[in-house]
């Protein structure tokens, strides 16, 4: 096995055993950039030589004794929407052309001191405005779509070309992508990590959280990330915490509800019993299922649009006025849009938001998370607008990835996406557990036990994307550039 190919705990275990040095496991990671960014372009920018400086400190400091911990020496991505001191953060816009960050975002600040290597910024829908990341091939078949908005991030950790990375998650977009390419992606509660020096699609919708290969990897970078930050005015008051996940499987008493309606409606059935073959899993380690309702359905698409369209086109209004040419036509198209949304829009949806946190809180009281598909498909071609479900009716790629993932945004809740199978063409599923605000430690603790009783489904990164077959989703469209934009509730 190569040292790219290490999860993050493996290598962190080798790095301070010294069975691995940072500057080999950096190498590594840059070599496999280099081998796979041609095909995939996870990378919007790769800053090699800043890792290889990093990679070299780091080895000097363990080898004097100052380990920082588990995060010291390792190689990530960060979405090119996180401010790093000195270097672009273009969001992938020519909007950002000539944009170079004054400072470090929070995230990047704490990465940082715990010693962690920025390999470099990854690739993004424009602004984060939409459920792909056109520029970014999936990394599991290079003629499927990426995911999105963090699908840069996702790419680079299932490929090898990073050991992490952090995504943001607006109304799915670090879960979407994490579950088309098969790895772990953490969307935590919101206002848990600090979104300081984060350019932003929806400040009451966005999220910052890690994307990783195994659910232990995922809690080593969040005891990194939290922790109260007054930069970030929702950020929460608690104290920083540190996930300490054990080897028990034993899930006994833990209530896991399972839904009776919406996040099974038209699904794929490969999806589907591949996610109730994990949830029956979940069963046989002493967990009780439940089945619950989830609430105030038919008000969650209306409500993530009341929400994000108006905010996004706030923050961006000076730009949108003065050089709108520099938009792509998508993204412009949505901000124009939000200029049109009244006040009163806005209010309800708002209303409608703290009425389905409070059905949420209701439902939640009755079991500990609830375990669901994360999106509804594997992963389509990169030209594809639409799906046909099985009932016949027809819906908007982007729609159909949000669909599932949105809920957890416009609650706050923390959603963790678990890898649980491939469909027939070998493309990647995912579940998705949620759980009440702050129980990060529950889910991780749930997605852990799961991923120990099955280690063969914990991918190492490939030497090649696959080209097979093509899933059995029934897709219909036909190619356009504005599909490849994929533009959707983020």
């Amino acid at each position: 096995m190569q040292p790219y190919e290490l999860s993050l705990s493996a290598a962190a275990e080798a790095i301070r055993a010294r069975r691995l040095s940072p500057v080999e496991l950096v190498d590594s990671v840059l070599n496999r950039i280099e081998q796979v960014q041609p095909d995939l372009n996870a990378y919007v920018t790769v800053t090699a030589e800043h890792a290889r400086r990093a990679a070299r400190a780091a080895e000097n400091d363990i080898a004097s004794g100052r380990y920082r911990g588990a995060l010291h020496g390792i190689p990530m991505g960060l979405k090119d929407l996180i401010d790093v001191a000195d270097m672009p953060t273009s969001a992938s816009s020519r909007v950002r052309a000539d944009h170079r960050a004054r400072a470090d975002s929070a995230v990047a600040q704490r990465l940082s001191t715990a010693g962690a290597v920025l390999a470099g910024k990854t690739h993004t829908h424009e602004f984060a405005y939409g459920l792909t990341t056109p520029q970014t091939r999936n990394a599991r078949h290079p003629g499927r779509i990426a995911g999105g908005s963090s699908g840069g991030s996702a790419v680079a950790v299932a490929a090898g070309a990073a050991t992490f990375a952090l995504g943001t998650d607006t109304g799915g977009s670090i879960r979407v992508p994490a579950a088309l390419n098969g790895v772990v992606g953490l969307k935590p509660t919101y206002g848990l990590i600090s979104r300081h020096g984060v350019t932003s699609l929806s400040w009451s919708l966005d999220h910052i959280g890690p994307i990783t290969r195994t659910v232990e990897d995922a809690a080593l970078v969040l005891s990194a990330l939290t922790g109260p930050d007054p930069r970030d005015p929702a950020s929460l008051s608690d104290p920083a915490v540190h996930y300490h996940l054990t080897e028990t499987t034993d899930l006994a008493g833990l209530r896991v509800g399972v839904p009776r309606n919406y996040y099974f409606d038209r699904v794929d059935p490969e999806v589907e019993a591949a996610v109730r073959r994990a949830v029956d899993q979940l069963r046989a380690l002493g967990a009780r299922l439940i089945e619950v309702d989830i609430p105030m359905t038919r008000y969650i698409q209306a409500t993530q649009w009341g929400l994000m369209v108006p905010e996004a086109t706030a923050y961006h209004e000076n730009t949108l006025r003065t050089v709108p040419e520099r938009y792509q036509d998508d993204v412009r198209i949505l901000l124009e849009a939000g200029e049109l949304m009244s006040a009163g829009d806005y209010l309800r949806a708002q209303r409608a938001r703290e009425l389905m946190r409070r059905e949420w809180a209701r439902m939640l009281r009755e079991v500990d998370l609830i375990a669901a598909p994360t999106v509804p498909a594997t992963a389509v071609e990169t030209y594809r607008e639409t799906i046909t479900w099985g009932d016949g009716t027809t819906e908007a790629v982007a729609d159909a990835y949000v669909r599932l993932s949105a809920p957890a945004n416009i609650t706050g809740v923390p959603s963790l996406s678990v890898p649980v199978g491939h469909d027939a063409a070998g493309l990647p599923i995912g579940m998705q557990l949620l759980g009440r605000p702050r129980a990060e430690d529950v889910l991780l603790r749930v997605g852990h036990a799961y991923e120990q009783t099955r280690r063969s489904s914990v991918e190492a990164p490939r030497g090649a994307p696959s080209r097979r077959a093509d899933s059995a989703v029934r897709v219909s469209g036909q190619p356009s550039r504005a599909v490849k934009s994929g533009v959707s509730p983020e």
